[in-house]
């Protein structure tokens, strides 16, 4: 049987791809940026249709907050 014991020093290490790294890491800041403020726009307009107003105007709450939190975000 092959042995699959690494034969150079453990702290190297692999080489590594910092590229990817770097464009994975920004994909999972965007998705957490614009994910939790999907979230919040959905439980504002929720909450105001169900109280103030209906369907119609909370959807439109949510396409603005969407709108003003994009432009924010950026």
């Amino acid at each position: 049987m092959a042995e699959h014991t690494p034969t150079g020093p453990v702290e190297l290490g692999a080489k590594m791809d910092y590229a990817e790294h770097d464009r994975t890491y920004a994909g999972f800041l965007m998705l957490a940026k614009y994910g939790s403020l999907f979230c919040g726009a959905i439980l504002l307009a929720m909450a105001f249709g169900f109280f103030a107003g209906g369907f119609f105007s909370a959807t439109i709450l949510f396409v603005l907050i969407m709108a003003v939190g994009v432009f924010i975000l950026r």
